[in-house]
């Protein structure tokens, strides 16, 4: 459904060669997907950066704040064909994009067909006026692009069938969950005891139950769904707790530099092996649990002391093996839980764990849960 005229013979050839690669590498699984990766000419979008640039699978950065730090951009197209297979859009689908920039929202227009309707919202009128003329400009006219907070969503064009998160959330919206149809389906990158991962749930009653989890990385919301993290420096690092944290203990300022304590649980994973289903088996099983910087280690602080995870070489080139290190008068209790754990993950919990949210606390099902503004996260593990 494209419109541009100006869309090069070089451009069309990076475009089919980055769907093919994205396809090759198993990234793109659905043919709908890989269609409207090559009828969508990224490089409309990203307007200041070569062609090149425009069809590599990465991010393109589009603005920054003051300290430097992206607030916007065009997200890694790997990264958003995984989300959109998630998100399984059907021809004639509502769709809500929280988080614009135009780009995803073309793409969400050419999975909900003719028959469907996309919206995409906001809070940055640099960003919406962007997205609105670059989706003029590639054919998109008919997607609602609307300048408003995304955590408030956009109630005059609900229900929606779907709704699309391209921004880190730290909680559910209340209003998302209002303006989703019974039994829709949100995808929504969040983030939680420092690790952020889409997740797909689909609206089951008055709660969401996971359907599938990616691990991946955007932009942080903005406006009344911004979150925070609180940082305590130490002389050699710095400790993150999340935002439901605030009476965790932390030790002092000095902690690194006190003797080490250090032992190998003989659990070894692959060099490349992703292992944040194991920080956050780590997360749910340990009070005081928070990460450190510098490898952003998974760790358990006290008031006196600190543990955290290791690794060393493996039995071949590559693997490594787990183990704990610590610091402080009560390291060694430390360190021998978070072993205990590893192993228990390793022999038990691979499969990864299930989500759900609650708007209230008042029926919970079992498991670790998360408080939040606006709704309560629950962590559960396959035995």
């Amino acid at each position: 459904m494209t419109g541009v005229s100006s869309d090069s013979a070089p451009a069309e050839l990076l475009r089919t060669a980055l769907v093919r690669q994205l396809v090759a590498d198993g990234t793109i699984r659905d043919e709908r997907v890989a269609a409207a990766f090559e009828a969508v000419p990224r490089h409309v979008f990203v307007p200041h950066a070569p062609l090149d640039i425009a069809y590599a699978d990465d991010v393109v950065p589009m603005k920054q704040n003051q300290a430097g730090v992206v607030i916007s951009s065009v997200s890694q197209p790997s990264i958003v064909a995984l989300m959109l297979q998630q998100a399984e859009i059907r021809p004639g689908d509502r769709v809500l994009e929280i988080g614009s920039g135009g780009y995803n929202a073309a793409l969400l227009r050419e999975l909900a067909g003719p028959g469907g309707a996309v919206t995409s919202v906001d809070i940055d009128p640099e960003v919406t006026d962007r997205a609105r003329e670059s989706l003029d400009e590639a054919g998109y006219g008919d997607v609602a692009v609307v300048r408003a907070d995304g955590a408030f969503g956009v109630p005059e064009r609900a229900p929606y069938d779907r709704i699309v998160v391209t921004v880190t959330a730290w909680d559910i919206a209340s209003a998302w969950l209002r303006q989703l149809r019974p039994g829709g389906r949100i995808v929504v990158p969040l983030r939680m005891r420092g690790q952020t991962r889409a997740i797909a749930f689909d609206l089951v009653g008055d709660h969401l139950e996971s359907r599938s989890t990616t691990v991946c990385g955007f932009v942080n919301m903005q406006g009344a769904g911004a979150g925070y993290e609180r940082l305590v420096p130490l002389q050699e690092g710095v400790l993150t707790f999340d935002e439901d944290q605030e009476g965790e203990p932390h030790p002092q300022y000095d902690v690194l530099t006190l003797p080490t304590e250090q032992t190998w649980s003989g659990v070894e994973v692959h060099r490349e092996e992703p292992l944040l289903d194991l920080y956050l088996w780590l997360a749910s099983k340990l009070p005081g649990y928070c990460v450190l910087s510098g490898g952003d280690w998974p760790a358990v602080a006290t008031a006196d002391s600190l543990a955290y995870l290791a690794s060393r070489s493996g039995s071949d080139e590559v693997h490594v093996e787990l183990g704990c290190s610590g610091h402080g008068p009560h390291a060694g209790q430390l360190i021998d839980h978070m072993v205990n754990l590893v192993q228990s993950w390793d022999a038990m919990h691979r499969r990864g764990p299930a989500f759900q949210v609650h708007g209230s606390d008042a029926v919970l099902p079992p498991g670790f849960h998360i408080a939040r503004r606006h709704s309560y996260i629950t962590v559960t593990w396959a035995e």
